[in-house]
């Protein structure tokens, strides 16, 4: 199982901003993560001292960024958020949630040019935020 140093190798998202610790499992059209980087004091997507909830986003398209890679067999490129839907969320923060957080995606269309993935995110059994993305990736010119 990929863990952060290997996720590291095949996201676009480097150095602190790499959020995933693990990926627990995956295949053609799901994968399921988890990290401990919502606790981290030095997160970047912190703001006072506080990780909003709204930030799992970020961490649910670095899923969707190791998804492809690991089902395409090579470093994911990047990429550019097009289209959020349906986000919703069900906390406020999550820099105070003890333990791992679960990210897990499910790809609705993937293409070469993109993709589109159903998302969730999860803390102890307890829903954290859910949605909708679609993602451009970008070409080589």
């Amino acid at each position: 199982m990929p863990d952060h140093a290997a996720i590291a190798r095949l996201v676009p998202h480097q150095g602190a901003m790499c959020l995933l610790d693990r990926a627990l499992s995956w295949d053609a059209t799901t994968i399921l993560c988890e990290t401990d980087r919502h606790r981290d004091t030095a997160n970047p997507l912190r703001r006072d001292g506080i990780l909003p909830a709204i930030c799992g986003v970020e961490f649910a398209l670095q899923a969707m960024a190791l998804h492809g890679a690991l089902t395409a067999g090579a470093r994911q490129p990047l990429g550019f958020v097009s289209s959020l839907r349906e986000v919703a969320l069900d906390a406020t923060r999550l820099d105070h949630l003890t333990g791992p957080l679960r990210i897990e995606a499910e790809a609705l269309v993937a293409e070469s040019g993109g993709f589109i993935y159903r998302f969730a995110i999860s803390h102890a059994g307890a829903a954290l935020l859910h949605g909708q993305a679609a993602i451009i990736l970008s070409t080589p010119a």
